[in-house]
């Protein structure tokens, strides 16, 4: 049998005469995928229709087989963290998750328990009967996260999980996550911690003006991307010598050289024929220390679609 996926057909949906999203037709398969996006670019829309808080204008949702607009079914195999908060001031944090649960039905013996552990796997347990009120913004990110997993669910949907946290619970969160991913299970968040989002995803999907522009793994991503040369940082001894040579060719955009004359950095339309290239001039004498991708990682393609003003 072929794995559980949440898939959007042709799906759009509008606010009044705003675009949220437009047409959007994705297959998502278990693992941990990342939305990536500027504000306002339909991150937080899509999650929202994979967990049933709206609708669809046009198109159709389903989530492991399951549509949203069966929210009973739905909630019972999805945990959703918003990036706004969600508990009640006046209630600690212990009370929080636990309400939660006692809602899904849970026996007061079983919510206790299952509450406790999921604080724990948040490392929230100390602060656990405090008052939401008086925690910090990444304890109360941390909060909102185990209330999401404190039902076991099958889909967790996270909306910027990773912002406010210090860089140890941010790498236990990430830890976690992959845990579920390794589970089976489905781990959809969205994030401006571009360098974990990274390490951590299995896929990346962007997103732009309510469209997906691109979608996989981030090298794959990368090269969809053909309106945007790609970049090589390469060090060598005589960077002046090789700019020229490059300059030569068709393909190539645009050298600078480094301050320290030692290396270069490389815009060119055709990553193929600029490894033909190198290979030529390797062959023919010339020294070339290393050459490395300077976009292949989140960030890169993040700066591509919102440019210089985020």
């Amino acid at each position: 049998m072929s794995a559980p996926e949440i898939v959007f057909d042709e799906v759009s949906k509008f606010y009044g005469e705003v675009l949220g999203v437009n047409r959007v037709t994705l297959r998502i398969p278990p693992g941990i995928t990342s939305l990536v996006g500027p504000n306002g670019s339909g991150k937080t829309t899509l999650m929202n229709l994979m967990t049933g808080l709206i609708n669809p204008d046009r198109g159709s949702v389903s989530v492991r087989g399951l549509s949203p607009r069966d929210p009973e079914r739905l909630l019972r195999i999805t945990g959703y963290a918003t990036q706004y908060d969600a508990a009640p001031r006046g209630a600690t944090g212990f009370e929080f998750v636990c309400t939660g649960l006692l809602l899904y039905g849970y026996p007061p013996a079983e919510a206790e328990r299952r509450a406790w552990r999921a604080l724990a796997r948040v490392s929230l347990t100390d602060a656990a009967n405090r008052k939401v009120a008086a925690y910090s913004k990444g304890m109360r990110q941390r909060v909102r996260l185990a209330h999401a997993i404190a039902h076991d669910p099958e889909v967790l949907i996270l909306d910027e999980p990773l912002n406010g946290l210090d860089p140890l619970v941010r790498a236990e969160t990430s830890a976690m996550f992959r845990e579920f991913a390794a589970e089976g299970r489905h781990v959809v968040l969205s994030s401006h911690v571009l360098q974990e989002v990274d390490v951590i995803s299995d896929q990346v999907i962007l997103i732009a003006n309510g469209m997906i522009i691109a979608e996989g793994q981030v090298r794959s991503v990368r090269e969809e991307i053909h309106e945007h040369p790609s970049q090589f940082v390469i060090r060598c001894r005589d960077a002046s010598r090789l700019a020229s040579l490059l300059f030569e060719q068709d393909h190539v955009t645009e050298v600078k050289l480094n301050d320290d004359r030692l290396g270069l950095l490389v815009l060119t339309r055709s990553r193929q024929e600029f490894s033909r290239a190198l290979t030529r001039i390797a062959v023919a004498g010339y020294t070339i220390e290393s050459v490395a991708a300077a976009d292949e990682n989140v960030d890169a393609l993040y700066e591509y679609l919102i440019g210089d003003g985020r």
